[in-house]
């Protein structure tokens, strides 16, 4: 084998990243958890989980349940809040050198602006990840990622706020997500992240009442992969902004088909709760594929995807 290393570096706008693997929100804590099992200064980057500009307990247990080739979640963005995260966390992400992202959400435009705001001159964090799947209660509880122009009007709100590169993370649950794409794209956001989970649910035949206390929750993993492959090779061709590829990778393989499709990187989420070292050992299984198949250049990968027979 060639004892020459590929070029794994890519770009997400302004944003730089040593390699194309990054951890999901919601999946790897605020990756400080990880520290004495995972080198996060080898992932290309990390997502933080969701943060509010107020702690948020979120739903009640039960909130997670297993389904086959996936699991469902209810979590309800439990999270701290934007000061004691402030205090807490970014004196300890300070220390790493992977790019750390910030999913941030709010219930309304004023809200996720808030949280943008708070995080400006904060050197430890490379970006912020919006994230539209939150209910928009100012507008009778209508999701900003299913409605274009609430996308575009929180995605450029946010912009103005931050002194980030912006990324949006998009939800599944439309009939169009390139239309949303589009959206957020043309109010400037930087790059676009998806999928995010699709909602599903799980009953227990005994008791009669839902496994979650939610009742619905978000399903994720290997059984939404092909699903989450199909929209991301939809968005790549509909906008011009960087893509990352989320849903359901497992292996080097999986990521590969996101790359191949044209994202530029991938987060990996549910198979930390398997193995949190996952994103790094598809990382040395991508270094392995490039050099046995002489590709000098991770770039020779993304977007290589022959439609025509």
């Amino acid at each position: 084998m060639s004892d020459i290393q590929p070029d794994l570096a890519v770009t997400l706008g302004p944003l730089q990243l040593n390699n194309p693997l990054l951890t999901s929100s919601g999946t790897f804590g605020w990756g400080l958890e990880f520290a004495d099992l995972v080198d996060l200064n080898g992932l290309g980057g990390m997502v933080l989980k969701g943060l509010s500009f107020k702690p948020q307990a979120g739903n009640p247990a039960p909130r997670i349940v297993e389904t086959p080739c996936g699991m469902l979640n209810a979590i309800g963005l439990a999270n701290m809040g934007l000061d004691a995260f402030l205090d807490k966390i970014v004196p300890r992400l300070a220390e790493l050198t992977t790019a750390v992202i910030v999913n941030i959400y709010g219930h309304s435009v004023e809200e996720y602006c808030a949280v943008a705001e708070g995080l400006r001159n904060v050197s430890a964090i490379s970006a912020l990840e919006v994230n539209i799947s939150c209910p928009n209660v100012a507008c009778g509880g209508m999701l900003f990622g299913k409605d274009p122009d609430l996308a575009a009007r929180v995605t450029g709100q946010v912009l103005k706020a931050a002194d980030k590169p912006v990324i949006v993370k998009l939800s599944p649950n439309v009939s169009d997500i390139r239309e949303i794409a589009r959206a957020v794209e043309a109010a400037g956001a930087h790059a676009i992240s998806l999928i995010n989970t699709l909602t599903g649910m799980a009953v227990d035949i005994h008791t009669r009442r839902p496994k979650l206390a939610n009742v619905s929750g978000g399903l994720s993993g290997p059984a939404i992969r092909p699903v989450a492959l199909h929209m991301v090779h939809q968005v790549v061709q509909a906008v011009q902004i960087p893509v990352i590829g989320i849903g359901g990778i497992m292996d080097y393989r999986d990521a590969l088909e996101f790359l191949i499709v044209g994202a530029r990187a991938v987060q990996v989420g549910t198979a930390n709760f398997v193995d949190p070292r996952t994103a790094l050992n598809i990382l040395e299984d991508l270094k392995t594929f490039c050099i046995e198949n002489k590709i000098s250049s991770i770039e020779d990968i993304i977007g290589s995807i022959r439609l025509n027979p």
